[in-house]
């Protein structure tokens, strides 16, 4: 299959999420790194060009305008962008690369608004490209089985929903040395208006719509700032009404002490239950009414095609958060090949442009309802 060239705006001066977009991006020798603008520092950048083989020094560029400007005039020019740098250079950025005809996956958030998002929904649209976004708890197999499974009827009609997300990374970075995480993650400037909440509620609102193809009607939030001084919420608790007034609730915290990085979503329907966690993430908990529990676990027989074939070891090896970031990109290129080239996607899928969307629109509905005292607030336009 011919592979996609892209390009890589950030990830160099050795950021975590820029590996992980390239090595995501290449897993399954879909696509090739050729060109990119890796950080603001022109030795730093070369550094991470030559690091990641990118050969051809004349596509390693200054900034993202010059590179977007170059890129769309060669005939070898990128297939798409990758963007992985902070929240508030997403939308200039994003917008700027759609202006030149090249398709995009961003970096979660889309952009820091919701007038922003419409905007480069329009302009993904007009220009016919494809937009994705990188949600990357979603790209674990047991999360497409588990859609599978509540598609199919297997645990019956969703009666209520609870998801979480908690993470102690804020409040150790108050008493660690240094957090270059916490200076941009909790600048109003850099982030927006909301920090937990945007951060990894968002996480757990796509989780839930990706496993349910349910959304948040309307919220009722709560956000606290522990401690006091930090600008933005670290402690979120939002109550939710799903379509077909499903009820449901999602918590997320920086300051959960002995929690690293573990989501969890828990789905009670009439005939049984679904849950998974992100500490085991290639299992999925599956209880039918009046039943033991049953285990699946990844790449087994009784698996639905869609989610085995989001598996790349046999069963009993782990796989993990690099897969999964894999899975997404995986899904991403499918589609951007089959748009090129006329061949079939399959199933493969990818978070669109309209799925950030919502999570920008449910944040700015969490964030009235905390400002208004606590209230019911409708989700979206």
């Amino acid at each position: 299959m011919k592979k996609l060239k892209f390009g890589l705006i950030g990830g160099g001066n050795g950021a975590f999420i820029g590996h992980v977009h390239r090595r995501g991006a290449t897993m399954d020798d879909l696509a090739v790194l050729v060109a990119g603008c890796f950080s603001r520092n022109r030795e730093k950048s070369l550094d991470t060009a030559e690091k990641w083989d990118v050969t051809d020094i004349n596509r390693v560029y200054a900034d993202y305008q010059e590179m977007a400007e170059a890129e769309s005039k060669r005939e070898d020019g990128i297939d798409f962008v990758s963007i992985a740098t902070p929240n508030d250079t997403h939308y200039p950025i994003a917008k700027c690369f759609l202006e030149h005809g090249i398709h995009i996956m961003c970096d979660k958030p889309l952009a820091l608004t919701a007038a922003q998002g419409y905007e480069l929904e329009a302009l993904a649209k007009e220009k016919d490209l494809l937009f994705g976004v990188s949600y990357t708890f979603a790209g674990y197999a047991m999360i497409r089985q588990a859609r599978e499974m509540i598609d199919h009827g297997e645990i019956g009609r969703v009666l209520t929903i609870q998801g979480e997300f908690p993470q102690e990374w804020l409040i150790v970075s108050l008493v660690s040395d240094h957090s270059e995480q916490a200076t941009w993650r909790h600048d109003p400037k850099r982030s927006g208006e909301s920090g937990c909440c945007a951060d990894i509620g968002t996480h757990v609102e796509y989780l839930i719509s990706k496993m349910t193809g349910l959304h948040p009607k309307r919220v009722i939030a709560r956000f606290d700032h522990i401690p006091a001084e930090v600008p933005l919420e670290t402690n979120a608790m939002m109550m939710i009404e799903f379509d077909g007034n499903v009820p449901g609730m999602i918590w997320t915290s920086q300051l959960a002490m002995g929690h690293e990085t573990e989501p969890v979503v828990r789905i009670f329907g009439e005939k049984g239950s679904i849950e998974w966690s992100h500490l085991k993430p290639w299992e999925l908990r599956v209880t039918r009414i009046n039943q033991p529990p049953q285990v699946y676990t990844t790449n087994r027989d009784y698996l639905y095609p869609a989610a085995k074939e989001l598996c790349r070891l046999p069963s009993g090896h782990i796989e993990g958060f690099y897969e999964a970031f894999g899975n997404i990109y995986h899904g991403f290129i499918m589609n951007l090949l089959a748009k090129k080239y006329s061949i079939d996607a399959g199933t493969f899928s990818y978070p669109t442009v309209a799925d950030g969307i919502r999570g920008i629109e449910f944040v700015d509905a969490c964030l009235e309802s905390n400002k208004k005292g606590n209230i019911w607030v409708n989700v979206g336009k």
